[in-house]
Order: structure tokens, then C-alpha cells, then sequence
């Protein structure tokens, strides 16, 4: 079956779900794909679904839902999460043009009400994280850094120093909250599978107290700890490193 074309693509799913989507790799936030998949069904649970997410830890989130209904639907058909969350135009473009066609073998062409179905959620287009580089050759330019041809002075007549540096610094800022946002994002990431780890750890240590009270012992929890104390280079704990005895995790 001959590929459909990227503007296809997006003109087919803003139709479907009612989105203004501009970009494929918009896709990458699991949002789209879920309701792709509730068009179908109809029993997707779009509660749990974040079509205005913005964060990594929200998309793989997003992901998680649309797995357990391939799972549930027994689609047979591996979900790529680790590169689609990357919101590459290449890998989004790919998981989509499959989507269309299973969406063309399975969808029985009833009415599908898409805002209804998101309950008024948010859906606005996500914004895809751009390169830092892009903000380094920005700011590069507006210094003039390798951009003037044979020395020429700027048509405008001004002098290196009047304007360029407040639009450099402009220019800066704007690269700085751009990383700013990004290092709050992988904070929460941080945090969110942090508290996931030290959860499975309690339960682990519980369960194994209670096993050693009756004099047994599962290898299987043993394996379990084993993984989650285990270290790799550069993240050791360093030797004579006072611990402060009130810190708990």
C-alpha cells in the first residue's frame, strides 16, 4: 500500500479528532494516537488521557494507556514509546501512516464525536522541544558572529553595539527559559519515577521481613533488591561522605 503523505496525514487526523495539529512529530506526545484508537473502540479511557501534555513523563504516561488497549484488543503490533516520545518527525511519521491504515481496516464509519470524548480537555498543539543548538545559532547571528560579508557596515548605518546586544541578550533569555522549562520537565520526570522506585522498594522489603519472620525466603524478591541497589560508574555513593542521619527518601 502506497504511504500517505505527511500534509495527508495531519489534514486526515485534525478532521478526525478536531485538532490543529501542524506537525507530525506533535504526534509524539501519545495524545492523538489514543483517540485514533477511541474512534475506532469507543471505550478508550480518555480521562486518562493528557492530550495537552507536555512533559516526557506524560507522554510515556499516554503511552501506557494506549498499550494496555492493544493488549486488551490483541493488536499485535510493538509500540516504539522510547522513540516516539522523542517527537522525531521520522519515527511519528511511520507509527502514523500504520495508524491510518489500521484505522482504515477497523473504523466502521460510525459518527465520532471527538470533543465530546475528550470532555473539553485541552487540546491545543503540544510544542515539540527544539535543539538548543537552534537558540545557540540564533543568538550567533544577532552577534554577527561569522555573518558579515567582507566587512560591510549594516545598511542601517548603526554602529556594533547600539541595537545587537540588547537583541542578543533578548535572544539569550529566550534560550534560557527554553532550558529552563526543559530542566523542570526532566525534574518531574525525575521524581515521578523516583517515587515509583521507592514504592516497589518498600513493598519489596515488607514482603520479605514478613517472608523471614516465617523462616522463608523468595529469590525472586532477592533478584528485586539486587536491581534496585545496584550501581553503575559515575553514580557511586563516595567513600567518607558524611550521611546526615536525619535525611530520609
Amino acid at each position: 500500500m502506497m504511504a500517505v503523505s505527511r500534509s495527508d496525514l495531519l489534514a486526515w487526523l485534525n478532521e478526525l479528532l478536531q485538532l490543529n495539529y501542524t506537525k507530525i512529530e506533535q504526534c509524539g506526545t501519545g495524545g492523538a494516537y489514543c483517540q485514533i484508537l477511541d474512534s475506532i473502540y469507543g471505550d478508550l479511557p480518555m480521562a486518562r488521557v493528557k492530550m495537552n501534555a507536555k512533559h516526557e513523563y506524560e507522554f510515556v504516561a499516554n503511552f501506557k494507556v494506549m498499550q494496555n488497549v492493544f493488549k486488551a484488543k490483541k493488536i499485535d503490533k510493538p509500540i516504539p514509546i522510547e522513540k516516539l516520545v522523542k517527537c522525531k518527525m521520522q519515527d511519528n511519521l511511520e507509527f502514523l501512516q500504520w495508524m491510518k491504515r489500521f484505522w482504515d481496516s477497523n473504523y466502521g464509519g460510525q459518527g465520532y464525536d471527538a470533543v465530546g470524548r475528550r470532555r473539553g480537555a485541552p487540546a491545543e498543539p503540544p510544542a515539540t522541544i527544539a535543539p538548543l543548538s537552534t537558540g545557540a545559532r540564533s543568538a550567533s547571528a544577532v552577534l554577527g558572529v561569522g555573518g558579515r560579508s567582507g566587512g560591510k557596515t549594516p545598511i542601517s548605518g548603526h554602529r556594533a553595539g547600539s541595537t545587537q546586544p540588547n537583541e542578543a541578550m533578548q535572544a539569550l533569555q529566550a534560550q534560557l527559559r527554553e532550558m529552563s522549562t526543559h530542566m523542570e520537565g526532566l525534574e518531574k520526570e525525575r521524581d515521578f519515577y523516583f517515587a515509583k522506585l521507592r514504592d516497589i522498594e518498600i513493598l519489596v522489603q515488607q514482603q520479605t521481613e514478613t517472608l523471614e519472620s516465617q523462616g522463608k525466603e523468595d529469590d525472586n524478591l532477592k533478584e528485586i533488591q539486587k536491581i534496585l541497589y545496584s550501581t553503575e560508574d559515575g553514580f557511586e555513593v563516595p567513600d567518607n561522605v558524611p550521611v546526615d542521619e536525619e535525611e530520609t527518601f
